[in-house]
Order: C-alpha cells, then sequence, then structure tokens
C-alpha cells in the first residue's frame, strides 16, 4: 500500500516520507479499512512534532481520523462488517499506523458504522473533534437542562460541542472571536453568543443565569481562562477543559474552585472508559443518522499532497477540518 511515515519528530517537510508499505492484516478483534478520506488535526500535527510515540514505534503512519470501508476482518469479527461504510476513531493512538495511508487496521469497535446519509468526507471530519465534544459535556451526567458554556465555540470541538448540546436540551452560550464566527453560531442555534475580544463575558453570563452561574463549562484554554472560570460557574458545577495549549502550565485560584465545590475535568479522549467510548459513538451516530450534525471542511488535499495538509493545521490557515482523499 502507499502510505506516508515519519521516523523522526519535526516539521512535516522534513520527515514526513510517502512510500510503499505492506499491506496490514487485521488480528483477532480488528478490522482493516481502504481510507476513502483521512483527516488531519492539531493532535495529529502535535505528536509528529514532538515525535510523543517514536520511544515505541520506530515508524509511525501520522493521523487518527478517517472514514472508508472495512474490506477484512479478523478473527472474532463478525464478517458482514465486510463492506460496510465506516467513521475512524483513534486510530494512530498508541498505535504505529494511522489514516495517512491506503489501509488502516483498528480495533472493531473504532470503525463505527457511518451512516448511509453522510458522506465519507463527512464521516472523516468526526473522530477527535466529535468524541471530544461528546466526553466533554457527558463525563459527569446529562445535560438536559443544564446552562453550558463552550468557549471557542467556531472550533472543530467548540461546533460539535454546540450541536451535541442543544440537541440534549442544554441552553447554550459560546463565544468566539470575531463577528464572523458569532454569526457562525447562531447559525448553529446557539442560545447566547459573545465576542470574548469585545464583550463582558462575566456580565453577560450573570446576567443570563441570573446572577448564579452556568452549570458547566467547555473550555479549549484552561489556562486563559481558569482565573475567571470560578466566577463563571455555578457552585457544585464542572469545568471541562480539553485543551490549554497557550498556558500548557497554569496557576489557578483554588480557594475559588473549592468553596464553590466545582470541579476540574482536564481530559484525553484516548483514556476514556471503553463504555464512555461507546456512548460517545452512539450518541454522535444517533445525531448524524438524524442529520443533527453539520461539519465544516477548511480544505481538501489530493494524496500526494499529505504534507500541505498538516502544515495548513499548523498554520491554523483555515476552520474547520482538513481532510486528505486517498482513494483516487
Amino acid at each position: 500500500m502507499k502510505a506516508y511515515w515519519y521516523e523522526n519528530a519535526g516539521p512535516p517537510s522534513s520527515v514526513l516520507s510517502l512510500g510503499d508499505m505492506p499491506d496490514p492484516e487485521p488480528g483477532p478483534g480488528e478490522v482493516r479499512v481502504r481510507i476513502v478520506f483521512s483527516a488531519v488535526n492539531p493532535t495529529d500535527c502535535k505528536r509528529r512534532e514532538l515525535g510523543r510515540e517514536l520511544d515505541k514505534f520506530k515508524r509511525i503512519i501520522p493521523n487518527n481520523d478517517g472514514a472508508g470501508t472495512i474490506d477484512a476482518v479478523g478473527e472474532g469479527v463478525n464478517k458482514n462488517r465486510i463492506g460496510q461504510r465506516v467513521w475512524l476513531f483513534g486510530a494512530q493512538a498508541n498505535r504505529p499506523f494511522g489514516t495517512a495511508a491506503e489501509y488502516c487496521v483498528l480495533p472493531d469497535i473504532y470503525a463505527c458504522p457511518l451512516p448511509d446519509n453522510q458522506s465519507f468526507v463527512n464521516g472523516a471530519c468526526l473522530g477527535v473533534p466529535a468524541v471530544t465534544a461528546h466526553r466533554a459535556l457527558y463525563a459527569d451526567g446529562e445535560i438536559n437542562g443544564q446552562t453550558i458554556l463552550i468557549s471557542g465555540g467556531s472550533g472543530r470541538v467548540g461546533r460539535y460541542a454546540i450541536q451535541l448540546a442543544k440537541a440534549g436540551g442544554a441552553t447554550v452560550i459560546g463565544t468566539a472571536s470575531s463577528e464572523q464566527k458569532c454569526n457562525d453560531l447562531r447559525e448553529l442555534g446557539t442560545d447566547h453568543v459573545f465576542n470574548y475580544r469585545n464583550d463582558d463575558l462575566l456580565k453577560e453570563v450573570l446576567e443570563i443565569t441570573r446572577g448564579i452561574g452556568v452549570d458547566r463549562m467547555v473550555d479549549v484554554a484552561f489556562g486563559t481562562n481558569v482565573t475567571i472560570a470560578p466566577r463563571l460557574i455555578k457552585p457544585n458545577g464542572w469545568l471541562s477543559a480539553y485543551s490549554s495549549d497557550g498556558v500548557p502550565k497554569p496557576e489557578f485560584p483554588f480557594l475559588e474552585f473549592m468553596y464553590k465545590n466545582i470541579g476540574i475535568r482536564p481530559f484525553s479522549i484516548y483514556g476514556m472508559p471503553e463504555s464512555a467510548k461507546k456512548n460517545a459513538f452512539q450518541g454522535i451516530n444517533n445525531l448524524l443518522a438524524t442529520g443533527q450534525l453539520s461539519h465544516i471542511i477548511g480544505r481538501k488535499y489530493p494524496f500526494s499532497d499529505m504534507i500541505s495538509a498538516h502544515q495548513t493545521v499548523e498554520k491554523s490557515e483555515h476552520p474547520g477540518v482538513c481532510v486528505v482523499s486517498v482513494v483516487t
């Protein structure tokens, strides 16, 4: 098969190689997927740039997300899955070979059925962003009737979080960095939208919640927002954070969180309990099947231009998911 790989950490133009590798064979409990679209997310770029798993694997095919068709199954997997259209989760998490190749082998559970009303491009968007959004919302119980603040609502995770929260019966407050992005959030159905560069977020949130605060805050910038967070969240509420790139080692006001009994949940989707992953897959697929999730494609590239796709994501040149067409 044709595949991209890296054996050293660094920028894509320096370390990504394209060549031939043996077609992988599925082991017990695994499926093999003929990849139609591979997706590049920031986490894929960080893994490559830092070489996070090169101490465990000498060669890594990047990219966790993608979509395609199951063409072979391993022992213990229902053969009826052969021919099934699927979207993938965590293809390269704790494994050497992701979706930047013609074929990908991964555990059966991580190849999720793609509803007939969804294209392969849509399926490739889901994995990392959609599962992150689901975990941030549902890790600590149901959200029906709650008020949820979602920072960075126009981002990959934020867009899915808004849609999942609305479908789950929550009132959603979303933030973005420009008026255009704020308008995008309104079109998604966000109940209250604020430009965090210009608006007084604390004042607005307390006014909306009658001085109580939100039940849950889903945060893309923990280190930046942690100082104001306890004033935005109600007693016994939750702060779910999936990123803190700007301030990787933040200080936070412990007593303000303690006296309000606010829980702080930083999390990684790859370390989620298997039951939580199954719940996320099912919840996402239910909304996909009923057309309740929209997707935003930042850029499409041919397979021959995988390096440019990684560069685009690194530079944050386009909003949305960056996808690469593998099947020609």
